[in-house]
């Protein structure tokens, strides 16, 4: 099997990978432009927080600073969670019903055997491998952990790069395919049938005229 349509039917599946994370940013940002624009809610957490704070008004407008901050931060991981899970089920789903991904698909290639179970440990070593763990080190980055951002991030790409490299070799399987124990076929492009040969017809004998 070509390595080229392995390669192509990563890219397509990614493609929508990377509309979903868009379609989730401007979900986020619209959350936390309402956060700061609702005036009624910051009133209310506001005069909360200087009741709370015994007249001190300049602590009081820090606490709220603070609560804003952390419920941006919270949208934003749970921004991250629905892309996780988003592409979890995407690969689940997909392979469980039909054996391959829209990728795939369109690349002619299958996934077998594609029990739930085989195609669930496949779906989670393939969302690790190309999401989970990148978005975990964007998470620790905006929490403000910069070590442990960073630290997620070379971890990331070295599972991507275990995921992918095993491609290359003779049995072209995955690391995601080595754990689930499964492995990727190419029955869209098996080839033209031969043409079929008919059987030698015997020659009329023209002698008998």
């Amino acid at each position: 099997m070509p390595n080229s349509r392995r390669v192509g039917a990563w890219l397509i599946d990614f493609a929508l990978v990377v509309a979903a994370a868009c379609g989730l940013a401007v979900l986020t940002f619209h959350r936390i432009s309402a956060l700061i624009t609702d005036v009624p809610e910051l009133m209310t957490k506001g005069s909360w927080h200087f009741v709370k704070s015994g007249g001190d008004a300049q602590g009081a407008a820090g606490n709220v600073v603070d609560s804003l901050w952390k419920d941006a931060v919270g949208y934003v991981q749970q921004g991250f969670l629905a892309l996780i899970v988003l592409t979890f089920l995407y690969q689940w789903l997909t392979l469980t019903c039909t054996g391959r991904t829209l990728g795939k698909a369109l690349m002619g290639l299958r996934v077998t055997p594609r029990t739930p179970s085989r195609t669930a440990v496949r779906a989670a070593v393939t969302t690790a491998a190309d999401v989970a763990v990148y978005a975990l080190a964007c998470c620790l980055l905006v929490q403000g952990w910069l070590v442990l951002s960073v630290l997620c991030w070379i971890a990331a790409v070295a599972l991507f790069l275990l995921n992918v490299l095993p491609v290359l070799s003779r049995s072209s399987r995955s690391l995601a395919d080595r754990v689930a124990g499964t492995a990727v076929d190419s029955p869209g492009f098996a080839g033209l049938p031969s043409a079929r040969r008919e059987p030698d017809q015997p020659q009329r004998n023209l002698t008998s005229w």
